[in-house]
């Protein structure tokens, strides 16, 4: 690492419950600035830079019109409001032929969806659509002019045949979605244009540098720790929190409660869990219920003093909806079994054991794909907490390690750039030669029992919350 910078956007608006829009030009606004920012501490010039390579957030719907303007706020990936849409699409393509086309099943999170609820609900701005991209590819399409992809994001759109790794012309005649709306399907490491002049002026990168394809947040973030090989899994607690595991193989999940997507690399896959509100449980309680003082070290310092298992205390982390393994946006959160014994530490640490035993609905579904799990990474805000830490290794009963770099999706992103500039032969002679593990956090013995126990009472709220939920 030789420079890292950040610049805020803006949070995401939710005009109606379980909607989440952003401005794709702020994206752009805030890309520009920490681009400048991460030259000038670095203290090199822009003719220094090899290869650009970009990572974001998946399955956000991205419209522009003729004059490539935006069209209307970005869909993002935690948007739920395509319920319809999916029940529509399943039945009228079949859930089992679904999974065989894109190896998932249709979900409100992905981008198709969102493209045919503007279509039926906003059939005038439909009318303007010309070309149609992710998050980051918005972000390319500003550097470059290009209106280019890469196979892991793609992945994501429930528009892929992730099997062959290109559009799928089934699902396009199926949703009557015109392919030149698409953008160029690459994969992770090609490069696929360079910086134009309008780019450099925005960024202070050098006209003509090469862009690679880059690979969506997990993809990138499962690269920049190491996962790319079977048997290798990680687990990262950010907003939303992911479970992943390369395979050389497109496993599939019968259910539809995996995601299966392309990997960064060539020829390989991963399948991945999903927790929407995994980091945001916490956020969310700090936020709403606590005051201006209370930083996420004072409340994980009490929720340090009470023992595991909370005493009894369970908390169900569906703020957003849930897809793994429910596959239901009308799942609720719920923090049952309160008293009045019990304290903000209690709910606190309730809180930080939900979000590790939702992950963990994801290693049982892998043993039953029999999946292999050799070792499991940990990144993300959770593996900065040394008390989140190891409450994920007790609940997981495994051994967690942790790397060195800790800018996830973006080290991954610079890794694929470099094995486009040439400065590795592959991904993994790359993730071979830097990433660096500097922490084993071993499972308590003591506490695997107990968190095991707590598991089994957490798996029993949902089935009984679910009625309550329910439109």
């Amino acid at each position: 690492m030789l420079a890292s910078a950040t610049e805020e956007h803006a949070p995401f608006a939710s005009p109606q419950i379980g909607w989440a829009e952003q401005q794709p030009e702020d994206w752009w606004r805030a890309c520009g600035i920490a681009i400048r920012k991460a030259l000038s501490s670095a203290n090199i010039g822009a003719n220094e830079i090899a290869c650009v390579g970009l990572s974001g957030q998946m399955h956000g719907a991205v419209m522009l019109d003729e004059q490539d303007r935006v069209v209307r706020p970005a869909l993002i990936w935690c948007d739920v409001r395509t319920e319809k849409q999916c029940q529509e699409l399943t039945e009228k393509i079949g859930a089992d032929r679904l999974i065989q086309l894109t190896c998932n099943p249709a979900l409100p999170n992905f981008t198709l969806t969102k493209f045919l609820w503007v279509r039926e609900n906003e059939p005038e701005n439909w009318k303007r659509v010309r070309s149609v991209m992710l998050p980051k590819d918005y972000v390319r399409f500003r550097m470059t002019g290009e209106r280019a992809i890469d196979v892991a994001d793609a992945s994501g759109t429930l528009l892929l045949d992730v099997a062959r790794r290109r559009w799928s012309n089934e699902m396009l005649q199926a949703t009557q979605i015109d392919e030149r709306l698409l953008p160029k399907v690459y994969e992770s490491s090609d490069v696929c244009g360079k910086i134009s002049p309008e780019g450099a002026a925005a960024t202070g990168l050098k006209p003509g540098t090469p862009v690679v394809a880059g690979a969506g947040d997990q993809a990138a973030g499962a690269t920049g720790m190491g996962i790319v090989v079977p048997g290798a899994v990680s687990a990262t607690i950010g907003t939303s929190g992911v479970v992943f595991a390369a395979t050389d193989r497109p496993a599939l999940d019968s259910k539809g409660r995996l995601h299966t997507f392309c990997h960064a690399i060539p020829g390989r896959w991963h399948v991945m869990g999903v927790t929407q509100a995994a980091g945001l449980s916490l956020r969310w309680f700090r936020d709403n219920l606590c005051s201006a003082t209370d930083s996420y070290d004072k409340l994980t310092a009490e929720a340090s003093a009470v023992s595991p298992g909370a005493d009894g205390l369970l908390w169900t982390p569906y703020l957003m909806g849930e897809r793994t393994p429910h596959l239901d946006g009308q799942a609720r959160a719920a923090l049952v079994g309160l008293t009045a014994s019990h304290t903000r530490g209690h709910i606190v640490r309730a809180i930080l054991e939900g979000v590790a035993f939702s992950l963990r609905d994801t290693f049982t579904i892998f043993e039953e794909m029999k999946v292999p799990v050799r070792s499991i990474r940990l990144g993300g805000g959770g593996a900065r907490s040394a008390l989140w830490r190891q409450i994920q290794a007790d609940v997981y009963g495994h051994e967690v390690e942790i790397v060195e770099a800790e800018e996830g999706a973006a080290y991954g992103a610079a890794i694929l750039a470099g094995v486009g500039a040439a400065l590795w032969p592959s991904v993994d002679a790359a993730c071979n030669a830097i990433i660096r593990v500097t922490q084993r956090v071993p499972a308590g013995a003591d506490v695997v029992a107990k968190m095991n126990e707590s598991y089994a009472n957490y798996r029993r709220v949902y089935p009984a919350t679910r009625s309550v939920f329910k439109n």
